[in-house]
């Protein structure tokens, strides 16, 4: 059976996801210390401020930010596991 690269993506974007959510409700569960900045700190890579194009007829913004912790990141990684598994 071929593993399409859908599949692949899917399985990132979910795991990156419920990593997400398990950050953010660690940051709502855990006091401020040593165990929620560990987990819940965030990386924002991406385009800040957006890019923009200013045509005469037509205005075109782009622009994308990621919020990455360590538990997206484990996430993704176990997104990845599952989909060489299946």
């Amino acid at each position: 059976m071929r593993k399409s690269p859908w599949i692949l993506l899917t399985c990132v974007i979910v795991g990156g996801l419920l990593g997400g959510l398990l950050g953010e409700i660690l940051t709502a569960v855990f006091p401020p210390g040593v165990i929620q900045n560990i987990f819940t700190q965030a990386v924002h890579p991406g385009l800040a401020p957006p890019v923009k194009i200013d045509l005469w007829l037509l205005t075109v913004t782009v622009g994308f930010t990621l919020k990455m912790n360590l538990l997206a990141f484990i996430g993704i990684l176990l997104g990845v596991f599952v989909y060489k598994q299946i």
